[in-house]
C-alpha cells in the first residue's frame, strides 16, 4: 500500500477522505445519476467550516458562493463548464475539488498545451499492436475523455486556450453529441450520466488559442475575480499558510502577510489602496497564489536562516524574485514602486531601507 502521507502532492480523494465520506454518509439530498453525493453537499465540501457527522469541513475555495453555486448547477445539466480568469484566480483548485465532490476522483485530466494531439483529446493507438493485428478494442488507448466517458465522471482540460484550435475543434460534436465515434471498429462511445466536463482557460491566454464562439456556446463560462479587498485576500492567504503542513515553527506576523498582499495588489491593480495614487503595472501575474508562494518562501529563509520569525529580511530578499519575473519590462515600475509608494510609507521604512 502506497504511504501517501509521503507523497509530495496527494489526491484530493485520499486528502479529503474523511470529508468525503462524512458528507457521502449524512447525505438525504437528491444527487444527479452518477454524482457520488448531491449538490448541497458538494457545496458545503467546497465553502467548508461546517461540522458534519462530527468531522470538520475545511474551507476549499473562499470567495463568492453564488459563482460556486453556479458552476455546480451547470456540471448537473449537460452543458460543460468553462473557468476562466487571470493566473492564481483558483481556476483548476475549484475544478478540481468539483471533480473530487462530484466523482469521487481526480484522475481525469488533460493538461492542454500547444503539443496536446487529437489523440489526447479522443483516443489513440497501440501501433505495435495494431500493426500486429490491425484495428481490434485491446489496441485502442482511451483518453481521460474518453474514460470518463464510459464511468459517467467529470473530466477536466486545463489550460483549453493553449490547446490548438483545429484540436480544440473534437470538442464540438463531443459536447453536442456526447459520443466518441472510432470508425475503425465500427462502434462509437456514448456518455454515460454524470459525464461532463469542467476546462479552464488563461485570460493571459487569450491571443494564443481563442476558443471560437462555437466552442464558446457549449460551455457555461464563469469569470474568477480577484479578490474584491486588501481583508479578504489577507484572510485567503492566512488560511492557506495556516493549512499548508510545513516542516517548520516560524512565526510570520499579520503585518508581513498584509505588506506582501498590498504590493502584490497595487502593481497589478496600478494604483494604491487608498486610490489616492497610479502607479505602474508589471508584467509579471502578482496573483492571491504567487504571494502564498513568496510567503512561504520567507517562511523557510526565516526558519533556515533567520530568528524564526519572518521580518523586513525575509520579505526584501524574497520580493524581487517574485516580482521581477521579465526583467527588462519589470525593473522600472519596480524601481518607480519602491520611489513613490515604499519610502513615503512610514511605517515601512525597515522595508526601503532593504530593498
Amino acid at each position: 500500500m502506497t504511504d501517501t502521507k509521503n507523497i509530495l502532492k496527494q489526491r484530493l480523494e485520499d486528502k479529503y477522505q474523511d470529508e468525503l465520506n462524512a458528507l457521502i454518509k449524512t447525505d438525504s439530498g437528491w444527487k444527479p445519476d452518477n454524482w457520488k453525493m448531491s449538490p448541497q453537499s458538494v457545496l458545503q465540501f467546497i465553502l467548508g467550516n461546517v461540522e458534519v457527522n462530527g468531522v470538520t469541513i475545511s474551507p476549499k475555495y473562499i470567495g463568492h458562493k453564488n459563482l460556486v453555486e453556479t458552476a455546480i448547477a451547470t456540471l448537473a445539466t449537460q452543458r460543460a463548464l468553462l473557468l476562466t480568469g487571470m493566473p492564481g484566480t483558483a481556476k483548476t483548485w475549484l475544478a478540481e475539488h468539483l471533480a473530487v465532490a462530484i466523482s469521487g476522483n481526480t484522475k481525469h485530466l488533460i493538461q492542454g498545451s500547444s503539443a496536446t494531439t487529437e489523440e489526447d483529446i479522443l483516443f489513440g493507438w497501440n501501433y505495435a499492436s495494431l500493426i500486429a493485428k490491425g484495428p481490434h478494442q485491446e489496441a485502442l488507448v482511451e483518453s481521460a475523455i474518453y474514460k470518463s466517458m464510459q464511468g459517467g465522471e467529470i473530466c477536466r482540460i486545463e489550460e483549453l486556450s493553449r490547446i490548438p484550435a483545429m484540436i480544440q475543434d473534437n470538442l464540438l460534436s463531443l459536447l453536442s453529441e456526447k459520443l466518441i465515434v472510432v470508425p475503425e471498429l465500427d462502434n462509437e462511445i456514448r456518455a454515460h450520466k454524470g459525464f461532463n466536463i469542467i476546462a479552464t482557460s488563461n485570460d493571459k491566454d487569450k491571443g494564443t488559442f481563442p476558443l471560437s464562439d462555437a466552442l464558446k456556446r457549449r460551455f457555461n463560462v464563469i469569470q474568477m475575480p480577484f479578490p474584491s479587498s486588501l481583508e479578504e485576500e489577507v484572510n485567503i492567504v492566512r488560511y492557506k499558510l495556516d493549512v499548508e503542513t510545513l516542516p517548520l515553527s516560524v512565526e510570520i506576523p499579520v503585518k508581513e502577510i498584509e505588506r506582501v498582499v498590498q504590493i502584490f495588489r497595487e502593481l497589478r491593480s496600478g494604483v494604491t489602496e487608498d486610490s489616492h495614487q497610479k502607479i505602474n503595472t508589471t508584467q509579471s501575474n502578482l496573483s492571491t497564489a504567487e504571494a502564498i508562494s513568496t510567503l512561504e518562501h520567507c517562511i523557510y529563509m526565516a526558519g533556515f536562516f533567520g530568528e524564526g520569525r519572518v521580518t523586513a529580511n525575509e520579505i526584501a530578499a524574497t520580493l524581487p524574485g517574485a516580482i521581477l519575473k521579465d526583467i527588462e519590462k519589470d525593473s522600472k515600475p519596480w524601481e518607480e514602486y519602491k520611489k513613490l509608494v515604499i519610502a513615503k510609507r512610514p511605517d515601512w521604512q525597515d522595508l526601503k531601507n532593504l530593498l
